[in-house]
């Protein structure tokens, strides 16, 4: 019988010790960042938010995390179905909640078919990984979302990058190294730009290429019923693949892609995320279904979200903020080095305002930002608030020093060749 106090309780036992190769490489994260950029502090770790506390860091735009129809579905199912009974979606066949919610979302965005993923992640990585390979050029945006990048990189083709919203740069790419596929944002999530998507998908025709809209940031938000910016501007033979995570206007946990019918199947059963993930949950399944028919059904949500963005846009655009390119609901305060992202975080947080940092790898190191993800809960008092603060705390967090200040006032828009560091 094996002598049981030689095993080590859960009170002295330790991990074991770290081979210097990779001791070396969180060595130089905590010198090179935490101590030389940030300080000793953390970029990412400033206050508390206080009850009075406005946040703008979340993604919920439409404010429908807590609608008490969502909830209400959410738990109903939970009660009734627990877990269900998690497996790979490769076994899902015949009738299941599921495929039934593919069914609507394909409807509900005018596209023939659609798969559900795990994430907004797992459908971009996996949607590359199916349609790329070694010797297909992949045209992605500067600005494109990281998960798309992380699909090229998986899938081992070859990555070609587009001066952001340059769609004759586009063109003159494709004909350098032949057609491929091209991936965009319709809205950028780091400025908050939207892309040319006729343009672009102009190009596309002409020269044979496939088109991959993320549509993650205008899905919900953008449409007379929230179907996303590509239906709403009569898109939807022009572009191949929209994909989208519905962890933003959906406020839920998945991803998804519009695709025909051949290509779904094929899709699950030769895209790796799709392979080898569990399905969805019954009770995220059933707040989904809840969601849509309230994305679809209340578009005074999406009134309210765009009449708030544009009321903040001009109010900062005003008091001298370079807000590059946004036309959306997603606003960026570009500060540059993460020194001054840094004091522009702890000037709005000692005034109650949170928003989201955005630093490298997220953008190239010295072009750090502050981004506000304006929601249809803000009330006039709120955005009121929120435009006095920014214009107090100018000179405090020294913005006609910034880098997009000088952009600004020289009247030169953003450079288009910045590459990621």
């Amino acid at each position: 019988m094996a002598d049981i106090s030689a095993v080590p309780s859960a009170f002295n036992s330790c991990q074991p010790s770290i081979p210097s190769f990779l001791q070396d490489r969180i060595e130089r994260y905590y010198q090179e960042r935490v101590r030389d950029s940030w300080n000793g502090g953390h970029i990412m770790r400033g206050r508390v938010p206080g009850i009075d506390a406005l946040h703008l860091s979340s993604n919920d735009y439409l404010s429908i995390s807590r609608h008490p129809k969502i909830v209400s579905a959410t738990a109903d199912s939970v009660l009734q179905h627990g877990n269900g009974a998690p497996m790979s979606g490769i076994f899902l066949h015949g009738a299941s909640p599921q495929l039934e919610l593919e069914k609507r979302l394909a409807s509900f965005m005018q596209a023939e078919a659609g798969v559900l993923c795990q994430s907004g992640w797992c459908a971009n990585t996996g949607l590359i990984q199916a349609i790329a390979s070694s010797n297909t050029p992949v045209f992605a945006d500067v600005l494109a979302h990281n998960s798309l990048w992380e699909g090229i990189r998986s899938s081992g083709a070859k990555p070609v990058t587009i001066f952001h919203n340059d769609a004759d740069h586009l063109e003159r790419q494709v004909r350098r190294y032949g057609p491929g596929v091209v991936v965009v944002d319709s809205i950028y999530s780091t400025n908050g730009s939207v892309c040319p998507l006729v343009d672009f998908s102009s190009v596309c025709d002409v020269l044979g290429c496939v088109l991959v809209v993320d549509e993650s940031h205008s899905l919900g938000t953008h449409g007379p019923r929230g179907e996303g910016m590509v239906a709403s501007m009569g898109l939807i033979n022009r572009v191949h693949f929209r994909t989208a995570s519905l962890a933003k206007a959906f406020a839920g946990r998945a991803g998804f892609i519009t695709c025909s019918e051949r290509f779904s199947d094929y899709f699950k059963f030769e895209s790796r995320p799709a392979i080898f993930s569990s399905t969805l949950l019954p009770h995220e399944i059933a707040g989904l279904n809840a969601t849509l028919d309230i994305v679809r059904c209340e578009g005074w949500r999406r009134d309210l979200l765009h009449s708030n963005a544009g009321y903040l846009r001009s109010c900062l655009e005003d008091f001298g903020y370079n807000l590059g390119n946004s036309e959306s609901q997603i606003i960026a305060l570009e500060s540059g080095s993460e020194h001054q992202t840094i004091a522009l975080r702890d000037a709005l947080e000692a005034k109650g305002i949170f928003g989201s940092v955005f630093c490298a790898p997220a953008t190239p190191r010295n072009r750090s930002l502050m981004r506000f993800s304006v929601n249809a809960a803000l009330s006039k008092d709120d955005l009121e608030r929120i435009a006095r603060v920014c214009r107090d705390i100018r000179h405090e967090v020294k913005l006609t020093e910034w880098p997009s200040s000088r952009r600004k006032r020289q009247c030169i828009p953003p450079k288009k060749r910045v590459m990621f560091e």
